[in-house]
């Protein structure tokens, strides 16, 4: 009596564990109908810790999962059987997010709806490695307790949470980016996966790009990098302009500190803090200043202090206010120690940098 070699019979119970989680049964309805209340409420709530439980309980990447390994196998009943399972799935999870998104109708949201609206490169790339480590994890039992964890990597649940909510207060272009996150997650697992089962598993080598549907997969990928590459440029040009607002708001209080006598050099006029107000024009400086005369800073001197800021900072122009609080210097006269008493020498006073009597 002849066996099958333990490859072939291996392959075979993951080809059927594979046809099972393809099927749309009553435990898939279940985890997402749960699934998608938790997500909801938890979007709507603000509460990160909610939304994570929510991709938890999600059973949306079984049936991803089991289309990546149709399309290797080549069977396009299964595959079929499989997308018909996960989009019934979108279609039960979306009617209910507007359906709580009408109840509640709120007029804004908070952060964990509109971070999920503005998907990125960042995105696929996550997406891509988490469909690969799934993939592993489901060809190699011992790294199955990882599925969990890309299970909160890798959202599918929420984002079509995010779509119903939006949709229901006719939010309709940050709908649409919340969509594209989905599809995003959805072909970067897909892709992901399939790499790592022909990878993985030499039966499957080369069938990639062999097959229709793995070709369809892999070119839907790579469209998506025209959305996802503006959004990443718009990203990125946002965290270079952050960055050199800051170090212009530095560069800014560390010349006011050095190279002023309102601020580096009277002693009764401490500068505490600075920021900059970039969304005014010209941006508006805000300084914080500790004095112990409460006349000081005048009028006078902060026009002179904004002119020659203006003047280090030309062409560009800002407008400065300062913030003064007045301290009250409490104590008795104590005569001076003699000489010989003293710990440190008085410090030598800093040569005047030159143009500092424009400033006085």
């Amino acid at each position: 009596m002849s066996t099958a070699p333990p490859d072939d019979a291996r392959l075979d119970a993951l080809r059927q564990e594979f046809e099972h989680e393809a099927s749309f049964s009553q435990v898939f309805v279940v985890l997402t109908v749960g699934a998608t209340l938790i997500a909801t409420l938890g979007l709507l709530a603000n509460s990160p810790g909610v939304v994570i439980g929510a991709m938890v309980v999600a059973p949306w990447i079984l049936p991803l999962q089991a289309m990546a390994f149709e399309i290797m196998r080549g069977r396009l009943l299964l595959f079929l059987r499989a997308f018909r399972t996960l989009m019934l799935g979108v279609v039960i999870c979306v009617l209910l997010a507007m359906g709580v998104g009408h109840l509640v109708a709120f007029p804004s949201f908070g952060s964990e709806v509109m971070n999920r609206t503005s998907p990125n490169l960042l995105d696929l790339g996550v997406a891509l490695v988490a469909g690969a480590v799934a993939m592993f994890a489901k060809l190699r039992k011992d790294a199955i307790s990882a599925l969990a964890g890309l299970a909160i990597a890798v959202a599918l649940v929420p984002p079509m949470c995010v779509v119903g909510i939006l949709l229901a207060s006719s939010y309709w272009a940050q709908a649409y980016g919340a969509l594209l996150l989905f599809t995003t997650n959805l072909l970067g697992i897909m892709v992901g996966a399939m790499v790592a089962l022909g990878t993985l598993e030499r039966v499957y080598r080369g069938r990639l790009f062999r097959s229709r549907l793995g070709l369809t997969s892999v070119a839907l990928t790579a469209l998506l990098v025209i959305p996802l590459g503006s959004s990443f440029s718009r990203l990125a040009n946002q965290y270079r302009q952050q960055q050199q607002a800051q170090q212009l708001e530095a560069a800014i209080e560390q010349r006011l500190r050095s190279s002023t006598i309102t601020l580096g050099g009277d002693p009764a006029i401490d500068l505490v803090g600075l920021n900059i107000d970039w969304q005014q024009n010209p941006p508006l400086i805000q300084a914080q200043v500790r004095v112990t005369d409460p006349e000081l800073p005048t009028p006078k001197q902060v026009a002179a202090v904004q002119a020659f800021i203006n003047q280090q900072q030309a062409p560009l122009r800002f407008r400065l206010v300062m913030q003064r609080t007045a301290v009250d210097l409490i104590g008795p006269e104590t005569a001076p120690n003699p000489p010989e008493l003293e710990v440190l020498p008085p410090p030598a006073l800093p040569p005047l940098p030159l143009g500092e009597h424009k400033e006085k």
